[in-house]
């Protein structure tokens, strides 16, 4: 049984490997083609996307994990029935439950891999990738390098630059600042550098006109230039104190620390109860989904037309327990001292699994009473 156990085991973890990389990927791709048009059409280089699309994997294989537990513990269950592994193994006595044994191993190692990524090291990607996209929302010098396009760094600022040169020179440029009503500026150059000085960032253009507009008087003055200077750095949006998500905040904080950010970040005690224990309630349905795959395809019988009814009750059973996740998140933050309630749909999928193996296991005791027998 020993060498079963460690079979079945590498059975299951092979498996979860393959799930796991092929979800990664499908939703990696679906995602990633909106995030390129975003970063790439932003001014950004292919380096910002791949270090978004690499903070973003924490969160990503959460999300898969389940589903690729699940479908590696029907594929592999399955395929010992349909070899009649599972067959040879009941028929010398081994009952549903101890054949359980390397599927519940399998549930708490893929259980203790959640920890890790649903306590640590999601919120931490998500702190940083909200940081560098703070970081790049104020990066001006990206927002204005887009040649042939009217762009608005700031609310009543708009830019337009024709053409950027390998050495950084920008062709025919248009500036039109109306952030004061009273007047407004509008600037023209043929040329212009991106020069920092200090702490601040310049625009200085060469051989071009600016119009004032005094709207009290009514009268434009139009001024010629060999080269002006413009300040851009308060153009730079996204400053201020970063706000985090609650994915963000580490697990830690929403222990120890509920008060203070409560305070100074305006979530709610409901808010933050959820999302601890939404934490602690993935490692559990790790072992729930592992089980229920396994119990639910212990209720067929050996048949060489698979046990595809088995495996749609036991993907049917899946999405509920989901649903029921989904409803229940809302009336934990209404009222977080039903925080328990969170770890109900792995408890009933336990509980379920529980039940299916006592249910497969009767025939074989059945067999083996000599009452029955005689």
């Amino acid at each position: 049984m020993s060498r079963f156990d460690g079979y079945f085991l590498r059975q299951l973890l092979v498996l979860f490997g393959f799930f796991t990389l092929v979800l990664v990927g499908v939703f990696w791709i679906t995602r990633s083609v909106s995030l390129f048009d975003r970063v790439i059409s932003g001014g950004q280089s292919a380096m910002v996307f791949l270090e978004f699309t690499a903070l973003s994997l924490p969160t990503l294989i959460r999300t898969v994990m389940p589903m690729a537990i699940f479908a590696a513990s029907v594929y592999a269950t399955n395929r010992l029935s349909r070899e009649s592994e599972l067959t040879v193994m009941l028929a010398t006595g081994s009952s549903p439950w101890r054949l359980a044994r390397p599927v519940l191993l399998f549930g708490l190692i893929s259980g203790l891999m959640m920890g890790a990524i649903s306590l640590y090291l999601r919120p931490a990607s998500v702190l940083q990738l909200e940081q560098r996209q703070q970081e790049v929302a104020g990066d001006v010098t990206a927002q204005l390098l887009n040649e042939g396009e009217f762009l608005h760094p700031a609310d009543g600022v708009t830019v337009y630059i024709g053409s950027i040169e390998l050495d950084g020179t920008l062709n025919d440029v248009f500036l039109s600042d109306r952030r004061d009503p009273a007047e407004p500026v509008t600037y023209s150059g043929t040329r212009a550098f991106l020069v920092r000085g200090g702490a601040g960032l310049n625009l200085v253009m060469l051989d071009g006109m600016a119009l004032r507009y005094d709207t009290g008087t009514r009268t434009m003055s139009t001024t010629l230039f060999q080269d002006v200077s413009y300040d851009i750095s308060s153009l730079t949006r996204g400053g201020g104190m970063l706000k985090r998500s609650l994915q963000a905040i580490p697990t830690a904080d929403l222990i120890l620390d509920r008060d203070s950010i409560s305070e100074v970040e305006e979530y709610s005690v409901g808010e933050m109860i959820e999302e601890l224990h939404q934490r602690f309630s993935w490692i559990a349905i790790c072992i729930a989904v592992a089980l229920m795959g396994f119990a639910t395809l212990m209720l067929g019988g050996f048949s060489r037309f698979g046990l595809w009814p088995q495996i749609l009750t036991a993907f049917t059973i899946l999405v509920v327990l989901e649903g029921i996740r989904g409803v229940i998140a809302p009336v934990v933050i209404q009222r977080p001292e039903l925080w328990w309630l969170l770890y109900c749909p792995a408890i009933l999928g336990i509980a379920v699994s529980t039940a299916f193996l006592a249910v497969a296991g009767r025939p074989l005791a059945r067999r083996k009473d000599p009452a029955l027998a005689a």
